[in-house]
C-alpha cells in the first residue's frame, strides 16, 4: 500500500467567489482526503486553511497546481507538512473540554480583548475560534449599532474555573465589559425556558415605589425597597411593611402607571426573537400581578407569577395582599415547576434578574444572568450584563445579529 502524508494548505488574500471551490476542485482531482478545514473572512480578506491527506507520489503535483491557481487568483498560499504523530496528537485534543467565553460591551477595545485573552492564556486554554456575534459598527454613524460582542471557543480544562471567573469579574468591572463562561455542551444551544424578574429588569422602575409616590409615602417605601434589594432585610417582611403603607390608594392609579412603564432597552427585540425561536417565557416577580399581566399581554408571555394586592369594594387598596408572597425562594420553586410542566431539563432554563430575591432562581437555572444588578447579586451570579440592554441575553445564547435582523 502506497504511503500517504498530510499537508496543511494556508491561503490568504482578497476574498472573491470561487476561491474555495477552485482549491477543493484540485484536491478532488487527486482524490485527496480532507481532514480539517476552516475559513474566516475579515473585511473581505480571506484566510482559509485545509489539512488534507494524499499519496506521497501525488503531493508534489498537487502543490504545483495549487501554486499555479493561487497565482491566477492573486492570492498567497503556503504548505506545511504535518507528520502522523503531530496529526494524532491533534486528534487527541478533540476529547478535551470546550468552554465558550462571550465578551460584550458598547464597543470592545484592544485593551479589553487583550485582558480577556491574557486570562485565557493564564488558565492554559487554547483558542480554537473567535466569532463576532454583533453586526459591524459604523464609523460615520456610531449610534447605529452601539454594542459589540465576540465569542471565544476555548479548548482544554482551566487551571481553576473559579479563579478564571473571579479574574474576569474584576476586569469587567474595571474595564467596562460583560462576559459569560459556559461549558460548550448540548444544553447551551438548546435552552427552552427563560424566566425574568420584572421590576428593574423588564422595566426600569420599581412598581411599588411608583404606587407609593401616588400614595404620598414614596420616601418611606423606597428606603425599605432599597434595603430589601440589597439583601439587608427579609423580603417577606419588607413586602408586608411596604404594602401596608399603600392602604387607601385608588386602584385606577395602577392603569396610569402601567401605560407609562419605562420598558428596558432591548426588551422588544429580545421578546420578538425568543417568541420566534419557540422559547417559553415567564415573569417571576416580587412585584404586582396588575403590571405583570400588562406586560404578559403586550409580549405574549406564557407564564406570569407575581403578588396580588387586595382591593375593597370601593376600589381602594386595603394595605394587604392575597395569596402567598412571591419571594426569592418561591421564584426558584416556580422556575422548577414550569420546567417540569414544559418537560424541560433545568440545564435548559435561563433566569434573569437584578435583586437579592432573584439569586435563588439565578442559582438554580442552567444559565443565570444578573442584569444591571446590585453589587451582591453581580458578585454571586456567574453571568452578568451591565453595559448594554436586555437583548444582550441573546449573545449569551449564541445568537448572531445576522440570525436576528
Amino acid at each position: 500500500m502506497e504511503k500517504e502524508e498530510q499537508i496543511l494548505v494556508g491561503i490568504a488574500g482578497q476574498d472573491r467567489p470561487g476561491v474555495t471551490a477552485s482549491v477543493t476542485e484540485i484536491l478532488a482531482k487527486y482524490d485527496a482526503r480532507i481532514l480539517d478545514i476552516g475559513q474566516a473572512d475579515i473585511h473581505s480578506t480571506l484566510s482559509l486553511g485545509i489539512l488534507f491527506r494524499i499519496k506521497e507520489s501525488l503531493s508534489g503535483q498537487v502543490m504545483k497546481e495549487l501554486l499555479f491557481k493561487a497565482t491566477e487568483l492573486n492570492i498567497n498560499i503556503d504548505f506545511t507538512p504535518v507528520s502522523d504523530d503531530q496529526y494524532e496528537e491533534w486528534v487527541g485534543q478533540q476529547g478535551k473540554n470546550r468552554i465558550i467565553l462571550t465578551v460584550i460591551g458598547r464597543s470592545l477595545s484592544a485593551k479589553q480583548i487583550a485582558a480577556a485573552t491574557q486570562v485565557i492564556k493564564k488558565q492554559g486554554l487554547n483558542i480554537d475560534s473567535i466569532i463576532r456575534l454583533t453586526g459591524r459598527q459604523s464609523i460615520r454613524r456610531p449610534e447605529k449599532n452601539i454594542r459589540a460582542c465576540i465569542e471565544f471557543s476555548l479548548r482544554g480544562t482551566p487551571s481553576s474555573l473559579n479563579d478564571m471567573q473571579s479574574e474576569l469579574m474584576h476586569l469587567s468591572a474595571d474595564m467596562d465589559f460583560d462576559f459569560s463562561i459556559q461549558q460548550d455542551n448540548m444544553f447551551r444551544r438548546m435552552r427552552r425556558l427563560i424566566c425574568f424578574d420584572m421590576d428593574s429588569t423588564l422595566i426600569q422602575a420599581e412598581c411599588i415605589d411608583e404606587l407609593a409616590q401616588r400614595a404620598g409615602v414614596g420616601d418611606k417605601v423606597k428606603a425599605i425597597t432599597e434595603r430589601a434589594m440589597r439583601g439587608e432585610i427579609d423580603f417577606k417582611e419588607s413586602f408586608k411593611e411596604r404594602v401596608a403603607l399603600l392602604k387607601g390608594l385608588d386602584v385606577s392609579v395602577m392603569k396610569e402607571i402601567a401605560e407609562s412603564l419605562p420598558i428596558t432597552e432591548g426588551v422588544d427585540r429580545l421578546m420578538q426573537v425568543l417568541k420566534l425561536y419557540g422559547y417559553k417565557i415567564a415573569i417571576l416577580s416580587g412585584g404586582f400581578t396588575y403590571f405583570g399581566e400588562y406586560l404578559q399581554r403586550r409580549y405574549g408571555i406564557d407564564y406570569m407569577y407575581a403578588n396580588e394586592l387586595e382591593v375593597d369594594s370601593n376600589g381602594k387598596l386595603t394595605g394587604r395582599y392575597v395569596g402567598d408572597i412571591v419571594d426569592g425562594h418561591r421564584k426558584a420553586e416556580l422556575l422548577k415547576l414550569i420546567a417540569q410542566v414544559e418537560k424541560v431539563n433545568l440545564e435548559q432554563t435561563i433566569a434573569v434578574g437584578d435583586g437579592a430575591n432573584d439569586l435563588p432562581m439565578i442559582s438554580v437555572a442552567g444559565l443565570g444572568i444578573a442584569f444591571h444588578a446590585k453589587p451582591r447579586v453581580k458578585a454571586t451570579a456567574k453571568q452578568a450584563i451591565s453595559t448594554i440592554g436586555l437583548d444582550g441575553v441573546l449573545y449569551f445564547l449564541g445568537f448572531k445579529d445576522s440570525y436576528i435582523n
